[in-house]
């Protein structure tokens, strides 16, 4: 069930391509969690470069960026070192696709996420979504108007990580 806008983001708790654990509240403030189908594929590979490439449009603003996949963390590290991608890369490998399902972003079909992205504000709420076809990049602007739409981060919107 994909949850709704203005409803709480799905906790999660993943490993990123270098092992470390993340989970939702690993992120301070606001947070862009791409879904992407699968590493090394063309499209997957034109978007996350395009991430790198203009990311600073996106985290000037205080947002942060993660991309999800169903890929392991090995072949995340090696995607991540291959095309010089620094933000995180979880691993929703085992369960398998159990963070896409909880986010309506798995298609059972292909066994990997959609191409779906959620902006998530430093509370923990859904702001934003686009899911797009398989074979279909997200656009870049739409993300940054969405982030520019969030605002900038206020004390209140700023999670606080558990000491």
């Amino acid at each position: 069930m994909t949850p709704e806008i203005g409803e709480r983001a799905p906790d999660f708790r993943l490993r990123d391509q270098h092992g470390r654990p993340t989970t939702l509240a690993t992120f301070d403030g606001p947070v862009l969690l791409v879904f992407f189908p699968f590493a090394f594929s063309g499209v997957c590979t034109g978007e996350l470069r395009e991430l790198r490439d203009a990311g600073s449009r996106l985290t000037a603003s205080g947002v942060a960026l993660a991309g999800l996949s169903c890929d392991p963390i090995f072949s995340l590290r090696v995607f991540a070192d291959r095309d010089g991608l620094d933000l995180p890369l979880l691993s929703d490998f085992w369960p398998h696709g159990e963070v896409a399902a909880s986010y309506g972003a798995f298609d059972d079909r292909s066994g990997c996420p959609t191409r779906s992205t959620f902006l998530v504000d430093g509370a923990g709420v859904l702001r934003w979504a686009v899911h797009n076809p398989m074979g279909q990049a997200r656009s870049l602007d739409d993300y940054v108007r969405a982030v520019e739409a969030l605002g900038p981060p206020t004390a209140a919107t700023v999670r606080r990580k558990a000491k």
